[in-house]
């Protein structure tokens, strides 16, 4: 008997860049595999689908080696994070109150 063939989407985008790739693969497929399959290194060639971080609709998968894509998911690629997202908004929060200082003793 054969497997049955899952029509899946996989995504990936950069700052200026993004690729969407709808595929087929078989039933029993896992999130990493269905990675791979997809070719998206040909477009990002500097992407390393080994280790990439994954998800599905924007949530990530902790075990992509494990976890089995299904019919119809957007399996997404993430990229490595540059900077940590709080310590970024704690320098956002001490600009802005350094600017907000500074309006107030000019007044």
């Amino acid at each position: 008997m054969d497997k049955r063939t899952l029509s899946i989407e996989v995504a990936y985008a950069l700052a200026g860049e993004q690729k969407l790739l709808r595929l087929s693969v078989p039933e029993g497929c896992t999130v990493r595999e269905a990675v791979l399959a997809s070719g998206m290194q040909a477009h990002f060639p500097d992407l390393d689908l080994q280790r990439a971080p994954l998800g599905i609709f924007g949530k990530v998968v902790a075990k992509p080696d494990e976890r089995l894509v299904a019919e119809g998911e957007r399996v997404e690629i993430y990229r490595p994070l540059v900077a940590d997202p709080k310590e970024v908004r704690k320098q956002r929060a001490a600009r802005a109150k350094a600017r907000a200082e500074g309006s107030e003793s000019l007044g």
